[in-house]
């Protein structure tokens, strides 16, 4: 989990600093809804137009295996998604970013770590897929119950590995230097049972100008993790506030009760999932032969179920981060120092402080910044 994000304007700037906020979060948020609806137009293509039906074929045709057929079916229709996906995405993390001046990184940097992300993600989604497919083979209409297990599994699994072996190939990670800071931020940990296995610095300066920090991990992998981009423009008061939100997510016991909404969304949603997709498979000519042909459709009432739910996993995350927030003020007892914090990470990742309420309760995984102070007021 993270805060958010950003050193107070002059009071001459703040409209015209307002108003670029507002352009940017609305630009984004357009380009995201863009973003599924193309997803939703391809995937719907892609069925009624018989394409998956043909690249079945295709795939059946160049080997037996049902398994190499699979990953031939995937990588064809995924490299037709990705031809109608990458201009959004580009447009969206490049263009936008250096419009509103915040990205620092090159064409050649910002194209490495898009690769760099499609082959580490390879080893890991690979399997995934095989392992869904032999579940949907071996277990007919029962397939969702092994591959929500599965899921579950895999989860903790990666929430384990993660921070060890995959963050720190896209960043570099050495020991936090500010040794006061470092013992103010332990010393918070006393007497939470919160046992971290090291509190790390990283180069978040070398994609963006935003600031970050975080917990990762669980068990005995979990780290306090901190974006440079916050150590050098945030005062040791605000950055302790920062870490006390963070560990309000750990006191509260968020990260647990999120893996248990999230196992028991995931058994929901594919079973839901699973009984939408047996009953629509003849609305488009497929029958239970056609297992590869008809996984685009499956992927389909998958969306449709993320995109119903999400407003609801967003209102529980909301919930959560004013929890968080209120832990914050309370542990470190300094209020105005978790308000400057709040309006910093505002400007500095161009935060639309008070977005409109419809939109703020569909898609808002975080409070607004407005709301957040008026709390921290408050408290």
């Amino acid at each position: 989990m993270s805060i958010l994000r950003a050193v107070e304007a002059e009071p001459k700037n703040a409209s015209a600093l307002s108003s670029q906020a507002k352009k940017y979060s609305r630009l984004k948020l357009t380009l995201s809804l863009i973003g599924t609806a193309i997803s939703f137009l391809v995937t719907g293509t892609i069925i009624v137009s018989g394409l998956s039906l043909r690249v079945q074929n295709f795939a059946d045709a160049a080997t037996r295996s049902p398994y190499i057929a699979l990953l031939l079916f995937g990588a064809i229709l995924g490299l037709a998604s990705g031809i109608f996906s990458l201009p959004l995405s580009f447009y969206s993390g490049y263009i936008v970013e250096h419009r509103y001046n915040l990205s620092n990184q090159s064409f050649l940097q910002w194209m490495w770590e898009q690769t760099k992300g499609f082959l580490v993600s390879l080893p890991i989604v690979v399997p995934l897929a095989l392992l869904f497919y032999f579940f949907l083979r071996e277990y007919q209409g029962l397939w969702w119950l092994p591959v929500a297990t599965a899921m579950f599994v895999v989860s903790i699994l990666l929430s384990k590995i993660v921070p060890v072996f995959i963050m720190p190939l896209f960043y570099k990670f050495t020991p936090l230097e500010n040794e006061p800071l470092r013992e103010r931020i332990l010393s918070l940990c006393k007497n939470t049972k919160m046992n971290v296995t090291g509190i790390f610095a990283f180069n978040l300066s070398k994609t963006t100008k935003k600031a970050n920090a975080g917990f990762t991990g669980i068990g005995k992998s979990k780290r306090i993790i901190l974006g440079d981009t916050l150590l050098q423009h945030f005062s040791d008061d605000e950055v302790e506030t920062v870490f006390a939100h963070e560990l309000g997510h750990y006191v509260h016991g968020h990260i647990w009760k999120n893996i248990v909404v999230g196992t028991l969304s995931i058994y929901a949603g594919l079973f839901i999932t699973s009984q939408l997709y047996s009953l629509s498979l003849g609305w488009f000519g497929f029958s239970s032969v056609d297992q590869l042909a008809a996984l685009p459709l499956l992927a389909l009432w998958l969306g449709v179920y993320s995109l119903m739910t999400s407003p609801l996993s967003n209102a529980l995350s909301r919930k959560y981060e004013f929890e968080a927030d209120r832990y914050a003020i309370d542990r470190t007892g300094n209020a105005p120092a978790f308000m400057s914090t709040m309006r910093k990470l505002a400007e500095m990742n161009l935060s639309d402080t008070a977005p409109h309420p419809l939109v703020e309760f569909l898609f808002y995984s975080h409070p607004s910044i407005e709301k957040r102070i008026r709390a921290a007021e408050r408290a």
